[in-house]
């Protein structure tokens, strides 16, 4: 039975580390598996890996095609998290041999950019009144990881004193 191909996937440009990468990737998300490896011959690049993955139903292209593009914050993708321990969980797991950065990013070991994010403080910014928001933005602001509970913690302080109506 032929697949069908979602409307909108991510490609992903690698040197020679596209199925090194997705490999490493479908470990960390549930629900997620490659779909198809296939290389090409007698490209521009030389020989070219292609694969195909899914990342908790997200389909993904990625390709080992050589050093000509390099990937930078520009693009990264966020990983919602439910819980303090799905944000330590993907944090761990993603910058294993990569680096932390502000405000939740971070870079995995093959140098793409993630962003390691409480769904509740979406919420909290969308629902928040001004002070609420400031104070959200002000902790968060301060961490690399970010802390659920000291979010909340800055956001139920502003409450009391700034209710909406």
């Amino acid at each position: 039975m032929k697949k069908t191909l979602k409307k909108i996937a991510p490609h992903l440009w690698y040197n020679k580390e596209a199925r090194q990468a997705a490999e490493y990737y479908v470990t960390i998300f549930p629900g997620s598996k490659i779909t198809h490896v296939a290389t090409l011959e007698n490209t521009p690049s030389g020989s070219m890996e292609i694969v195909h993955f899914e990342l908790s139903e997200q389909s993904f292209c990625a390709i080992s095609a050589g050093p000509l593009f390099k990937f930078n914050e520009a693009v990264s993708f966020m990983v919602y998290c439910d819980t303090q321990e799905e944000i330590d969980y993907y944090w761990e797991k993603l910058t294993e041999g990569g680096e932390e950065g502000p405000c939740g990013w971070l870079k995995d070991k093959f140098g793409l950019s993630w962003q390691i994010v409480p769904t509740e403080m979406d919420t909290m910014i969308q629902n928040g009144n001004k002070a609420q928001v400031a104070s959200v933005t002000e902790a968060f602001l301060k961490m690399k990881k970010f802390d659920l509970a000291a979010l909340r913690q800055a956001y139920q302080a502003s409450s009391k004193h700034n209710r909406t109506i």
